[in-house]
C-alpha cells in the first residue's frame, strides 16, 4: 500500500468504507487455519525418496562425443 493513498489499489477498501484485514492479506498466499504442516513437509521434501545426484550418464557420453568431433575438427583444420 502506498504511503500517502485515499484508497487500496487492489480491493478499493478506504478510510470511509473501512481498512479490510482480509483484503491486506489475501492476496499474501498465506496458509489457512486448515494447512497441513505435516503434508506439506512430506510435498516439499519427501524424506522418503532420495535424488539421484550427479550427471546422468548420457550427458557424458555426449560430452566426449562433442570433445572427440572439436578435436578431430582442429586436427583437419
Amino acid at each position: 500500500m502506498p504511503r500517502r493513498a485515499k484508497a487500496c489499489p487492489e480491493c478499493g477498501a478506504d478510510e470511509k468504507t473501512g481498512w479490510s484485514d482480509e483484503a491486506a492479506t489475501s492476496a499474501l498466499g498465506l496458509p489457512d487455519e486448515n494447512f497441513d504442516y505435516n503434508e506439506f513437509v512430506e510435498r516439499e521434501f519427501n524424506p522418503g525418496k532420495s535424488r539421484t545426484h550427479g550427471i546422468r550418464w548420457y550427458y557424458w557420453v555426449a560430452a566426449i562425443i562433442l570433445v572427440l568431433v572439436l578435436l578431430g575438427l582442429l586436427r583437419f583444420h
